[in-house]
């Protein structure tokens, strides 16, 4: 058996690619492998050789041998049935619109049924990745949203789409020139002329939360948002933030320390208006909606992105809640 190395093996150790391909084996035998049956565009290399793109890597391996080798979880092992819809998908890019209640990446409470896993489990039924391939590469989200925030997540197919797509989507200290991410929010209060909100911030990764700096303060990094208000009534109103940085919990604080919290917002939100929220509609989480993002320009291998524009509605019960609040979405 004989791949070429791709972008995606390129600068990555050989040991490591084969580990990744040979999902069904154990390392004993992969180390073996390596010394006995791989050899690297005619010769035996060691494990830590690091490959190049164009290389030709052979396995001298009985058929049946390999096949056994390669046998890694099934797609539907990867996580639970798929909860999410594509937006948009190209060879390199995939954008998603993320359900509420789901996470983005694992953690200690939840590892398996992840967005990233619903997305690695919905490219290898497509074979997109077939299992045993030569593309060792695990697609991988450039954004996150918080479990209980819907709306868009992007993903990286290939190592080149996924370097590019972090260096377009977390630009520097004042943000990211190449894209704008917009969100849709319901406010307690209302304001009638755009808002732009500039503070510093300190994270408590104790209590995971942002805490917004007043005054002068030279502590922490800057963080700035735009909101722009889209519908008002009966003391609420809907709002298009528009990240100008990438903080967690940017909006949500930064709405906050403005005085107008989001709606539902358990850590920053106002606790009588939830209270409220609970008993009317059932809601236990923030009506915040990543649903627009627009391209300015691309890097490298998504130079072809530039101009295009992603949206996702947000969900039938977020749309519910703010029409009863009378700061439903204008009718166009």
């Amino acid at each position: 058996m004989r791949f070429e190395a791709g972008d995606n093996e390129s600068g990555r150790r050989l040991d490591r690619v084969l580990k990744k391909l040979l999902k069904g084996a154990p390392l004993s035998f992969v180390y073996r492998v390596i010394r006995k049956d791989v050899k690297v565009n005619g010769k035996r290399v060691p494990a830590e050789t690091l490959l190049k793109t164009g290389d030709v890597v052979e396995i001298f391996l009985p058929e049946e041998q390999i096949e056994e080798a390669f046998r890694g979880r099934p797609a539907k092992e990867l996580g639970a049935k798929k909860q999410f819809s594509v937006v948009y998908e190209d060879e390199n890019v995939l954008v998603v619109n993320k359900p509420f209640g789901l996470l983005t990446h694992g953690a200690a409470a939840e590892r398996k049924n992840t967005l990233a896993n619903q997305v690695a489990a919905y490219l290898l039924t497509k074979e997109v990745r077939a299992p045993g391939g030569a593309d060792v590469f695990t697609p991988a989200p450039a954004n996150r949203l918080d479990r209980n925030t819907t709306g868009l997540v992007v993903f990286g197919k290939t190592l080149p789409a996924a370097r590019d797509l972090a260096a377009m989507l977390h630009g520097g200290e004042e943000g990211s020139s190449y894209v704008e991410k917009a969100y849709l929010a319901v406010v307690k209060g209302r304001f009638a002329e755009p808002l732009t909100l500039k503070a510093r911030m300190t994270r408590d990764d104790g209590t995971n939360t942002t805490k917004v700096l007043h005054g002068a303060s030279e502590e922490g990094r800057v963080m700035a948002t735009e909101a722009l208000p889209v519908s008002a009534g009966k003391g609420y109103t809907l709002v298009e933030a528009r990240l100008l940085t990438g903080r967690t919990h940017q909006i949500r604080a930064q709405l906050a320390a403005a005085g107008f919290p989001v709606v539902g917002d358990r850590k920053y939100g106002d606790a009588d208006v939830n209270r409220i929220m609970t008993q009317k509609y059932k809601l236990h989480a923030q009506l915040l909606h990543a649903y627009k993002l627009s391209v300015f320009d691309g890097v490298r291998s998504l130079e072809y992105l530039k101009g295009k524009t992603f949206t996702a509605a947000p969900p039938v019960r977020f749309k519910e809640i703010a029409e009863d609040l009378g700061c439903g979405m204008k009718k166009k």
